[in-house]
């Protein structure tokens, strides 16, 4: 597994300083600190372990944002060549055009969104045995994150047609993968359907909100914005979230991230660069 000497650095420190504010609150005094004061200030001290553990768990490539993408007028020249629209980005964010499925247990979907350039991006490994792991960029240290999650299992014809339980079901599933007890509360708040860049794709932008449960034993209040499509025959969902103390500074970032989300795949070819196995950057 690859990490970099980045991330791993950045999870022992939040991991320590989660671990430093557990043993000091019990000496804190009540008029100091209130209940409700404790548990917001534990909350945010686990996210910040949370969110690179959750990195480090969900992808083995974890490198700086502009290690990939290649940049704008590269991207867009990939675009291109694919016979796709070309996009802008706003500014102080970074491109992303990945593909996701080169390993021959994935379907291939070609992944665009772009997110903030000071960002992580995690991308998934590749090995004789397929592909693991997901696309996911983020502010780990903070609990910022975008997380791509594919729902192979479910097709829908127009996925802005479906109903609110459709989408409650494709982002607890998103958010839930290491298991269903690990959150809590969740709330569906706001749905906008919207459409793509191409005819016939449709996206839902759904807002949302929950209660993350961590292995310590802490609860850390999230909220966030799930962009939703069927392309492949398959649902993709990328949900964006942060905690909700940093939430109302980092809304316009997740809405811009969140609305910049594209999946292609139909009448795509992507033989070029799928994984034929033997190392990790061998493709046909």
């Amino acid at each position: 597994m690859k990490y970099s000497l980045i991330a791993i650095g950045a999870l022992c420190i939040s991991t320590a300083s989660a671990f430093e504010v557990a043993q000091q609150v019990p000496s804190v005094s009540s008029t100091a600190l209130d209940a409700s004061s404790r548990r917001s200030f534990l909350a945010s001290q686990a996210a910040a372990s949370f969110g690179v553990a959750t990195a480090l768990v969900n992808g083995v490539n974890i490198e700086p944002a502009a290690a990939f993408g290649g940049g704008l007028s590269k991207v867009n020249n990939q675009l291109k060549g694919y016979g796709l629209p070309t996009i802008s980005v706003p500014d102080g964010f970074s491109p992303l055009l990945e593909l996701y499925g080169k390993g021959n247990n994935r379907t291939p979907l070609l992944i665009q969104f772009a997110h903030p350039s000071d960002w992580v991006v995690t991308l998934p490994s590749q090995d004789v045995n397929g592909e693991d792991g997901t696309i996911q960029a983020g502010q780990y240290a903070a609990g910022d994150t975008a997380t791509l999650y594919v729902m192979s299992d479910t097709k829908v014809e127009n996925v802005a047609e479906e109903g609110k339980s459709f989408y409650q079901d494709a982002i607890t599933r998103a958010i839930s993968q290491k298991g269903n007890n690990i959150y809590q509360d969740f709330k569906i708040k706001n749905v906008e359907a919207t459409k793509g860049d191409i005819e016939g794709q449709n996206y839902v932008l759904v807002d949302f909100k929950y209660t993350l449960l961590t292995g310590a034993g802490f609860e850390v209040d999230r909220v966030g914005i799930a962009s939703i499509t069927c392309v492949g025959g398959e649902t993709e969902v990328l949900w964006c979230a942060s905690t909700r103390q940093r939430y109302k500074k980092q809304e316009d970032k997740l809405r811009k991230l969140a609305g910049s989300f594209r999946v292609y795949a139909d009448g795509l070819n992507f033989s070029n660069q799928l994984y034929v196995g033997g190392n990790d950057n061998k493709f046909d």
